[in-house]
């Protein structure tokens, strides 16, 4: 692990703060870190508004998608309401077709096959929409890059409204509206929008041609939080109050598919990390292992009975979806060691055999081991699909545009992408990411690094201190839980390995002349020894709350001991 502490922020800020909002020096040099200078800024950031979302109609082509939606309910037009088999897709659809329907009946929804389509709009689902007689798509979190798909439907006389958040190409597609704020012509004043983000701007616009305010729309803010959690996009701004009062409506008034999983999980109170870490695996799940459509039905189920049914069968594809990831992650593991890639700056696999629908996640785990840019690939049809990740601060999506040679197709973010390429171009594409990898990456990128915010003491750590903290939530990039270091700590004598093979740290440390405090750390077994006897040593850590049998306390949660 590489440590990195934070730079310290303005001195004249930080004592602003203090008195401006009565708070202690170590949450006021946090809020400073965040960039907040101002009470307004500090008002803003602890009480988001539903009134500082952005006028829908500073996207581009929002008046046209408008119209054109209302020119299909005037004329009494079938709509197809098409998204990506992803969580940022299934919610969007889900989004989108419901808010329809309480104004309009003609509606379905379409998620394409992960196996038999792939990513984003399909020719397939083109021809579905010509055979059923939809006059007009709505496409969700893809379509930005779909020229020669919309150029088809628009020889079948099908129209297309794109709402997406990927960066496009050098030319869009010819639809009749694209909303994406990432567009270069696009003024939108906020840019990191998810595709169910983006979905969401859209009914606000119908919304607001109807004379409705944002308050009628705040029960749809539940699918717009799993999103933003999901995709991991910035949780900041725009995406901040969307998830604040996304989270509020899970935990308040969840709609009965999500009401279904939590009943399933037994979890009261939900964070952001349950969405990301609860809900989203299972509604993914569905399009991993059998049919997005499957999360589109859950997420727009009314009835609570029919929601627990199709949760229960969500909860039976995720149960073998987690078995799959983990069998394929061995043998990827495996294919590393045997390949003698260990010392490569990159990582990327292949086996025919492999899931489709769990190669991201693999790939995720692979980075776990060897901290470093990874693409696993699997067939698909005639072709070779992969997943890619990333690590902290490389742009994975540069990468493989310099690698599009090679390439049939890719689209993605910094930190995620995928691609198709033909079977025959896999070794050299192979050679060339590492090549391209090796030339531009950063070395220091290729150890894991701990962002630390401050240095702060034990004493430091008190109920209203960590009350404080808690209303910086909801975390996530842009505005991650903060990290805190400190030194001169000592166990007292009661530490130990705990859980499956030892893998885990629990201690009980204090400081010279301050209070003792329980700590957890995930992983850190092997680092037993660097504790015993007393031995000085410092920290990275959280702040969170242990409940053990009722009784609830402050705990440490360790990221890392030297």
């Amino acid at each position: 692990m590489r440590w990195t502490l934070k730079p310290k922020p303005n001195l004249e800020t930080v004592q602003f703060l203090q008195q401006a909002l009565r708070v202690e020096e170590p949450i006021a040099a946090l809020l400073a870190q965040r960039g907040i200078e101002t009470y307004a800024q500090a008002k803003d950031f602890f009480r988001p508004s539903l009134s500082d979302l952005h006028d829908p109609f500073l996207m581009k082509d929002m008046q046209k998608a408008v119209g054109r939606i209302e020119k299909a309910i005037e004329n009494n037009e079938n709509i197809l309401v098409y998204g990506d088999y992803d969580v940022d897709g299934t919610t969007a659809v889900s989004l989108m077709s419901s808010y329809l329907k309480t104004e309009y009946p003609n509606v379905a929804t379409y998620i394409p096959d992960r196996y038999g389509e792939g990513y984003g709009i399909s020719f397939q689902g083109i021809d579905f929409a010509e055979d059923n007689n939809f006059s007009l798509i709505i496409a969700l979190d893809c379509g930005i890059k779909a020229i020669d798909k919309i150029a088809y439907a628009e020889e079948k006389n099908i129209d297309f409204i794109i709402c997406d958040h990927h960066r496009p190409g050098e030319t869009v597609p010819n639809a009749v509206a694209v909303l994406d704020p990432k567009q270069d012509d696009c003024n939108y004043p906020y840019k990191e929008l998810c595709g169910c983000g983006v979905g969401f701007k859209l009914i606000q616009a119908l919304a607001l041609k109807k004379g409705k305010t944002i308050d009628d729309l705040v029960e749809y803010l539940d699918l717009v939080a799993t999103a933003i959690g999901a995709d991991i996009v910035p949780i900041t701004e725009e995406n901040r109050i969307l998830a604040y009062f996304g989270l509020q409506v899970i935990n308040e008034k969840p709609r009965a598919g999500f009401k279904a999983i939590i009943n399933q999980i037994k979890k009261e109170t939900l964070t952001i990390t349950d969405v990301v870490f609860v809900i989203a695996p299972r509604i993914n799940a569905a399009g991993r292992m059998k049919h997005g459509q499957y999360a589109v039905d859950l997420l727009t189920e009314t009835n609570i009975e029919k929601a627990a049914a199709f949760a229960k069968e969500i909860e039976d594809f995720n149960t073998d979806r987690r078995e799959t990831d983990r069998q394929i992650t061995i043998e990827a593991l495996e294919h590393i060691e045997k390949q003698k890639e260990q010392k490569r700056v990159t990582t990327v696999v292949y086996s025919q055999d492999w899931h489709k629908g769990v190669i991201g996640i693999v790939a995720s785990r692979l980075i776990e081991t060897y901290y470093r840019p990874t693409l696993v690939f699997t067939k698909s049809g005639d072709k070779l699909a992969a997943s890619a990740r990333s690590v902290k601060g490389f742009d994975v999506y540069n990468a493989l545009e310099a690698c599009s040679e090679h390439i049939e197709q890719f689209g993605g973010h910094k930190y995620a992408a995928g691609l198709t390429l033909k079977e025959e171009n896999y070794d050299a594409f192979k050679q060339k990411f590492e090549d391209v990898v090796e030339a531009t990456i950063d070395k220091r990128l290729l150890t894991q690094e701990i962002t630390i915010d401050r240095q702060i003491e034990l004493n430091d750590i008190s109920d209203k201190f960590y009350r404080i903290l808690s209303q910086f939530a909801p975390f996530g990039p842009g505005n991650m839980s903060p990290v805190f270091m400190s030194d001169n700590l000592h166990d007292t004598g009661y530490g130990k390995c705990v859980g499956e093979d030892d893998k885990h740290l629990r201690i009980t440390v204090k400081q010279p002349n301050s209070d003792k405090i329980v700590c957890i750390g995930f992983g850190l077994g092997n680092k037993l020894s660097l504790i015993k006897n007393k031995k000085l040593f410092k920290a990275t850590y959280s702040i969170d709350e242990n409940e053990w049998k009722g009784n609830v306390s402050l705990q440490l949660k360790l990221r890392d001991i030297q």
